[in-house]
């Protein structure tokens, strides 16, 4: 017995029309769709500031509506999303409105929450948690007590399989989530649809294996692969993991375009998981050492031999806290002596800002076209005919940042010869939100979840 799970999204803002294709070719039992990435929560909490009823990624209600008919045609097709993002529930209600005016109103909808940690953190702190910093050891309490303007705008811990697996244990075709591993999302129906145990940690690994290589989309399936020339990018195949009970897995795709191979697979294998005998979840402790991997066939490529060792005791937290703000301008700078001219650009903006006492705290300039892009000491050494100047600010002060955002204009007519694509509006300047990773105790956290029909959300 194996079940068939495909993953159509890969971060917010992936293509919107591939979990249709996929869900019309890939003959699924799953379909997950992974919207969140540190920044993404960052954005869904500033958002939420601003409307209590926004904070989810709308992408998935637009996703959705296209999926109807599949939902309709496959009574047996379920689906499992992080798209809830700051407001799981925000996000239901308008999925259950989307379903309800479709006839789809008695589909049973979960709400998965309880990761949202950012109202209670004095709270955790008191306990005698001190939410130090991953890589620095520093407390939390030291870092918001550096700057006074400092302030936590999220904190989310990242929950594990089993409110997902309580959800479809109540019937749930639909769940919604916050901030969740990303793995999880296909551990969750491998451990409701094979009755395995909490501490059955080899399956729970393999599983977790799976859901790695599928979380980025189609960067298993030939997107972002070396080997680029040699796959079809259109109607590229999102990919789909076959999982059997015994937690070995294939990873295949849809049949369009794309490639499925030992190298896609061993790609994205590696990506982003740290100590590979130690990849850390809230499910599992992965050990990808012992991973056996071979293709058997087109676009088929088996994983199996993964090893388990009990979950950690701690959910990892992603917080962002407000660290001053940033812009960034840029200018081409053309012609045989286009670096030596960006050069006098740059000294004449910060000279200039220097003078009105509104240096910036922080500065990245970049000759892009001449090497900075992916510096080496040969691109630096070819005279290129042109180049892109860009330079990116931060400050504490926002109005160093707008004084900064002044300074392009005037080369136009009071700088070097040579210069374009001036003709815009001066650049945004945006919040900036610092990354801070810590750990919480397990026993700190309460998920939640909450099943319902579309039309009692609606209620």
């Amino acid at each position: 017995m194996a079940i068939r799970i495909g993953n159509g999204a890969g971060f917010w803002g992936d293509e919107l029309s591939a979990p249709r294709r996929l869900v019309e070719r890939g003959q699924l039992n799953y379909l997950t769709l992974e919207y969140l990435a540190e920044l993404s929560m960052s954005i869904l909490a500033r958002q939420r500031e601003k409307n209590p009823q926004l904070g989810y990624a709308g992408d998935f209600l637009e996703v959705l509506a296209p999926l109807i008919p599949a939902l309709k045609q496959q009574p047996g097709l379920k689906l499992i999303t992080n798209a809830g993002g700051m407001n799981p529930r925000g996000c239901v209600a308008q999925a259950a409105r989307i379903l309800s005016e479709a006839g789809l109103r008695d589909c049973r909808i979960a709400a998965v929450d309880g990761d949202n940690l950012l109202d209670s953190l004095a709270d955790i702190q008191k306990s005698g948690c001190s939410l130090q910093h991953l890589d620095t050891g520093e407390t939390l309490a030291h870092r918001l007590a550096v700057t006074s303007e400092t302030k936590v705008v999220s904190a989310n811990a990242y929950l594990g399989a089993k409110p997902i697996v309580d959800a479809l244990d109540e019937g749930a075709r639909i769940v919604i989530t916050g901030r969740v591993a990303d793995a999880s999302l296909t551990v969750a129906p491998a451990v409701h649809e094979f009755g395995w145990r909490w501490d059955d940690w080899n399956r729970l690994a393999g599983a977790s294996v799976a859901g790695h290589v599928i979380e980025c989309g189609a960067q298993a399936s030939g997107g972002y692969f070396s080997g680029w020339r040699d796959v079809n990018f259109h109607d590229l195949g999102f990919p789909i993991a076959e999982l059997s009970e015994d937690g070995s897995c294939v990873i295949t795709k849809a049949p369009v375009g794309g490639v499925v191979n030992r190298r896609t697979v061993v790609s994205q294998l590696v990506y982003e998981i740290g100590d590979p005998a130690h990849y850390l979840t809230p499910d599992v402790d992965v050990d990808f050492t012992t991973l056996e991997l071979s293709e058997i066939g087109p676009d088929r490529v088996r994983l199996s031999g993964a090893s388990g060792r009990p979950a950690p005791e701690s959910y990892k937290v992603s917080l962002a806290y407000h660290d001053g703000y940033a812009t960034s301008s840029q200018l081409l700078v053309y012609g045989p002596d286009c670096r030596e001219k960006a050069q006098r650009c740059v000294e004449m903006i910060f000279e200039r800002l220097r003078s009105s006492d509104c240096e910036p705290k922080e500065r990245l300039v970049e000759f892009l076209g001449a090497g900075d892009g992916v510096p080496s000491n040969s691109a630096s050494a070819v005279a290129p005919p042109e180049l892109m100047l860009r330079i990116a600010v931060r400050d504490p002060r926002r109005e160093v940042v707008e004084r900064f955002t002044r300074q392009f204009a005037p080369l136009i007519t009071g700088g070097p010869p040579g210069l374009a694509g001036y003709a815009t509006a001066r650049s945004d300047i945006r919040p900036v939100y610092a990354y801070w990773p810590t750990l919480i105790s397990k026993s700190l956290v309460e998920p939640a979840v909450e099943v319902r029909s579309a039309h009692e959300w609606q209620q």
